[in-house]
């Protein structure tokens, strides 16, 4: 197993990414560093996210969104996105077993992961 290095700035940026449950920019991630009182270049946060999402400590969430998000939750789950905030949620029910079989059975393909993101109007936003 490969020697995982957290550097000052990589454990900044996961306990950011950790203590954080709406899924944050890298911009966010950097605004709230600042917050804390710490200045990193946009580099090192950058090239920080692609380290803690290779060594499996995070994941980078492609919502449809121009920009990722991050998601310290590595357990098996899916997202919810609002479609005119942007708000994301997780969503922890399961995808019914029936679902997988008729995708692979459609598809051809040994469905190995699955990550579905739903969309949607969040109850803040349907209320205004």
């Amino acid at each position: 197993m490969t020697k995982i290095n957290l550097t000052t700035q990589r454990k900044a940026i996961l306990e950011v990414i950790q203590e954080s449950h709406d899924h944050p920019t890298a911009a966010d991630i950097i605004e709230r560093l600042r917050d804390k009182g710490s200045s990193f270049a946009y580099g090192t946060v950058y090239n920080s996210l692609r380290y803690l999402t290779d060594a499996g400590l995070i994941q980078e969430l492609k919502l449809g969104e121009a920009v990722s998000r991050y998601d310290a939750r590595m357990d098996d789950h899916h997202h919810i996105m609002c479609k005119q905030c942007g708000r994301v949620e997780e969503v922890l029910t399961e995808l019914p077993e029936e679902w997988l079989k008729k995708i692979a059975a459609e598809t051809k393909f040994a469905v190995q992961e699955a990550h579905v993101v739903l969309e949607g109007v969040c109850e803040r936003c349907a209320n205004k």
